[in-house]
């Protein structure tokens, strides 16, 4: 069984414990109500997106690959349900794939879905194929099976899949070539030596033995699924180094930094989502999970919100890495050691002083795991992370924790007809991963609102160090342009191609009365939104 623990009334857990022993996820959400899916009998849309961030968890494809995986493994299972709904077209296919009337079955849906997320999982992690075979014996399925025939539900799971991935192939991602760059991208600065402190720097842990690569530069440039383009929505230039602004915005996370709470703390690790985790793209996935569960949405229901939302996951991925290779901005622990080195910090901050004796000059900040805050050399500031990953390797502006999660914030709200969420995520005492002793006592993060969960993740990059207010802030702003974009693309689709009206949020005006009204008719008319 794949167990996953939910506490309703505003709580939300997550343990994802795996299908049998063969899964296992890095991930632990922990609460209190039991719910578990079975492949014998449960939502073939669930079972895939979990498998999903199984195979992203297992491999270390980065974020970027990790959204389009997602974009596309639910665009196939939208195209293969597709051909069994009565109004609802292709994104390859259009309406020229519709089967008969008396074809339109659950079992035929079910069938076809698999089909084609199976297919599109293994071109997409083919060292995952065992999981994916395995999930396919323990629904009933012959993994072996490649007709195409599309007088046939298992045929039209394959031949969708084959159309997407012949799409994808060519999208400028570069697949084939494990996602090398395409893009002739190259650093102004060195691991050891700053060019221009405006960019951003690779770094390295063991003195140049292992330098970071700039992660899919090229990103920008890949096909979006509702965007004209990457540099659709491309925001204002950062802050400059000789700028007052510049230096305001590196103090403003060392403070944060010196003044970190265990709250913030846990924030900041919540929702770090590095290394072995389902990503920060994959996040909202498992968030889309917990509304399915919540609301008791049908297949076809799970069909429609995980294409919208997997797609905005992806397309905000495409705008973000448009921005951060085009201004391949500096991320603060190069900005901060920069301006500490050069004494270019003011000293009459209060977390700032030049060492009269040293005439270094020092920062009042996180010392490092287990040191709390204390004064240090500035050339040698870390952020609140851990210490074998204490950056990404990509630029700082826009961030994309920021931007996927208001993408995906903006679908769910949209789905739902409210921006009610009723989530939370318990932190046991002593359980951090960054540090020891941290939390001192349980702490619970809590959101009641979608967007309030979306502003909580930008602003953990800020708590750990990772982003400058403005890559924050601009990704946010990206982020609910592109979930606008997507959910009206994806209406489209299931609207069989004709423009839907998109459903107003509620107002502070209207509040509660407004958000039941709205809620009442959206799921009144979900059999005929299709």
């Amino acid at each position: 069984m794949m167990e996953m623990s939910l506490l309703f009334n505003k709580k939300l857990i997550f343990v994802l414990c795996g299908l049998v022993s063969t899964w296992t996820f890095s991930p632990i959400r922990t609460l209190a109500i039991d719910f578990s899916l079975s492949p014998e009998e449960d939502d073939p849309v669930l079972l895939w997106n979990q498998i999903t961030l199984q195979a992203i968890s297992n491999t270390t494809l980065g974020p970027t690959p990790a959204s389009r995986a997602l974009g596309m493994v639910h665009t196939s299972i939208f195209d293969a349900w597709a051909a069994y709904d009565p109004v609802a077209i292709g994104t390859q296919l259009g309406d020229t794939l519709q089967v008969l009337p008396d074809l339109i079955t659950v079992e035929n849906k079910r069938q076809a879905i698999n089909y084609a997320a199976y297919n599109t999982l293994v071109d997409l992690f083919p060292t995952q194929k065992p999981l994916f075979n395995d999930l396919m014996n323990k629904q009933g399925y012959d993994y072996s099976v490649t007709s195409t025939d599309i007088n046939t539900a298992a045929g039209i799971g394959n031949f969708v899949a084959q159309k997407l991935l012949d799409f994808r192939h060519i999208d400028g991602s570069n697949q084939l070539n494990n996602y090398a760059d395409t893009s002739g991208y190259k650093p102004v600065n060195t691991w050891d030596k700053i060019i221009d402190p405006n960019h951003w720097q690779p770094l390295s842990v063991d003195n140049g033995q292992n330098v970071q690569k700039f992660l899919t530069p090229h990103w920008g440039n890949v096909t979006p699924f509702a965007l004209k383009s990457g540099e659709q929505f491309l925001p204002p230039s950062p802050a400059q180094f000789g700028t007052q602004k510049y230096i305001d915005q590196a103090l403003e996370i060392i403070e944060y930094s010196a003044e970190l709470t265990d709250e913030q703390k846990v924030i900041a690790e919540y929702w770090a989502d590095g290394p072995h985790t389902e990503l920060p793209p994959g996040h909202w996935n498992l968030f889309g999970e917990f509304v399915s569960v919540r609301d008791g949405l049908s297949l076809d229901d799970n069909v429609k919100l995980f294409f919208g939302l997997s797609n905005a996951v992806f397309d905000a991925g495409v705008a973000v890495w448009d921005a951060k290779e085009y201004y391949d901005y500096v991320r603060p622990i190069t900005a901060i050691r920069y301006l500490a080195s050069n004494h270019l910090l003011p000293d009459d901050n209060p977390y700032v002083r030049t060492n009269p004796e040293t005439g270094i000059q020092e920062i009042f900040t996180w010392g490092g795991p287990d040191q709390g805050s204390k004064w240090i050399d500035g050339s040698t500031w870390l952020p609140y992370q851990k210490i074998s990953f204490v950056t990404p390797p990509f630029a700082e502006y826009v961030s994309g924790h920021s931007a996927y999660s208001a993408a995906g914030a903006e679908i769910l709200k949209r789905f739902t007809g409210s921006d009610d969420f009723g989530g939370c995520h318990t932190q046991l005492a002593n359980s951090s991963t960054f540090e020891s002793n941290t939390p001192a006592v349980e702490v619970q993060l809590c959101w009641d609102t979608f967007s309030n969960a979306a502003d909580e993740a930008g602003i953990s990059r800020r708590y750990g160090g990772i982003h400058f207010e403005d890559g924050d802030i601009y990704g946010r702003t990206i982020g609910r342009k592109v979930g606008t974009a997507v959910w009206d693309k994806t209406q489209f689709y299931i609207n069989g191609g004709k423009q839907a009206q998109n459903i107003p949020e509620p107002t502070p005006v209207l509040g509660l009365l407004a958000s039941a009204i709205l809620s009442f008719f959206y799921h009144f008319n979900q059999n005929k939104i299709k």
